[in-house]
């Protein structure tokens, strides 16, 4: 059974399940107040009737008493029990009213007695109070009356709460069938779109209506987000795969022909072997370094874990210095105003920072300038280095996986293309702005902000 029936069935049987005991509760309620309050009218008027008649007993024949407060609807008599024999006297307006008596069990009560009676599908008051004779004997005056249209009234209440039930089921019916149309609407829009992507290899997103914020759009709103993550990967898998073969491409060719040199000529040559040797290795260190920095920018934001910290910016950017200095000996000027404490990954940063300072490194030959400051509520990093630069026509495209500004030099230096992108990814990742200012023969700036 599909999900949408099964909510229609399950509202429909629970909804119609819950007006049937709630008109039956009504009903059986209301069928008790109205029979308790007609018998309870009926032990009053006995009650009533017990003292009139006790006061005329001994003036009046008993058989005319009764007969005059003989009910119209019903029955009066009197019940004495003679050394275990009961002996009646009964009042009535009718014949009719008389075989009541006879459907009857006559009973004679030590105490007062009311109850409800059914005799010839008829409903009845019988009541019973003890009184006491002019000889002094103790008698039961007992009343049988018709409570009939009371009963009429409830068997017609009980029509109507079956017919209202009834009218009810039908609203119910068209209410379940609309919630289940709400609730599946959005799961068969995502079934469909998921169909589709699966047919036409295409990504596709929920169009997500309405400003309602209920769990049905929230969970469109996490397919959708969902779809996203999976065609940026799909993306980045595509572009890390075009990327890698078309990079990894130039390093296997020269390996390729350098094995191919040496096994011709290898060993009768040993410049040409030092050379292809050379040559081999430093071209496993570029696609060494290339496959990892490509595995990082084919990682998704979420999924780069940075643990937040606040750091004092001055020391660690000081220990950075220094352990970049003893790494590659060179010079690093380091300047800073006053303590800023920034909120970042510091692991990650000082990857950062070491990419910026490396490239200055490899492009320069001059003292590189680290500085930090703060300015307009923003903490901002320097790096300045006094190379080469960057020519104004290629500083928009610097950021861009392998574009390089000078291909032989870079190649020449060991560069991939993909540092600066790594960067930028990086930056973006801990919420850092970076700003770019070079010149042509006279050096380049990097500035890290951060807000």
């Amino acid at each position: 059974m599909k999900l949408r029936n099964k909510i229609n069935l399950y509202t429909s049987v629970l909804f119609a399940f819950l007006i049937i005991v709630m008109n039956a509760a009504l009903f059986f309620l209301f069928s008790k107040m109205i029979v308790d309050s007609e018998l309870d009218t009926a032990r009053n008027e006995l009650e009533n009737l017990a003292q009139e008649i006790d006061q005329s007993l001994g003036q009046i024949p008993p058989a005319d008493l009764l007969r005059a407060y003989a009910p119209l609807d019903g029955v009066i008599q009197i019940v004495q029990d003679v050394n275990g024999d009961l002996k009646s006297t009964i009042g009535s307006n009718s014949d009719e009213n008389r075989k009541l008596l006879d459907e009857m069990d006559e009973q004679f009560y030590q105490s007062e007695q009311t109850e409800e009676l059914v005799l010839g599908n008829q409903h009845y008051a019988f009541s019973s109070i003890p009184i006491i004779l002019p000889d002094g004997e103790v008698a039961n005056l007992q009343t049988v009356q018709s409570i009939q249209s009371a009963i009429n009234i409830l068997q017609l209440f009980r029509i109507v709460l079956v017919i209202v039930t009834l009218l009810t089921l039908v609203p119910v019916l068209i209410s379940s069938r609309i919630l289940s149309s709400f609730i599946m609407n959005p799961i068969i829009s995502m079934i469909e779109t998921m169909k589709d992507i699966r047919e036409s290899g295409q990504f596709k997103q929920l169009k997500l209506e309405g400003k309602s914020k209920d769990e049905l759009h929230i969970m469109g709103d996490t397919f959708n987000h969902m779809i996203t993550l999976l065609e940026n990967n799909y993306e980045k898998q595509k572009q890390f795969v075009s990327n890698a073969s078309h990079e990894f491409k130039t390093p296997l060719t020269v390996i390729e022909s350098y094995a191919s040199l040496l096994k011709r000529r290898g060993l009768q040559d040993p410049a040409l072997f030092e050379e292809s040797v050379e040559a081999i290795h430093s071209e496993a260190i570029r696609m060494r370094e290339m496959t990892e920095q490509l595995l990082l920018l084919a990682k998704h934001h979420e999924q780069w874990n940075i643990e937040w910290n606040d750091i004092q910016l001055k020391p660690f950017l000081l220990q950075t210095a220094k352990a970049f200095e003893q790494a590659y000996n060179r010079k690093i000027s380091f300047i800073c105003d006053g303590t800023s404490i920034v909120r970042t990954d510091e692991q990650k940063l000082k990857q950062l920072l070491f990419i910026f300072l490396d490239n200055a490194r490899k492009y320069s030959d001059d003292d590189i300038i680290l500085t930090c400051e703060k300015k307009n509520q923003k903490v901002l990093i320097h790096i300045q280095d006094f190379g080469s630069g960057i020519g104004e026509e290629d500083l928009p495209r610097v950021f861009e996986r392998f574009y390089r500004v000078d291909e032989a030099r870079t190649r020449q230096n060991g560069g991939t293309g993909l540092g600066l992108s790594l960067a930028k990814e990086m930056a973006d990742v801990m919420g850092i702005q970076l700003e770019l200012k070079s010149e042509k023969g006279a050096g380049t700036t990097v500035t890290l902000m951060f807000n």
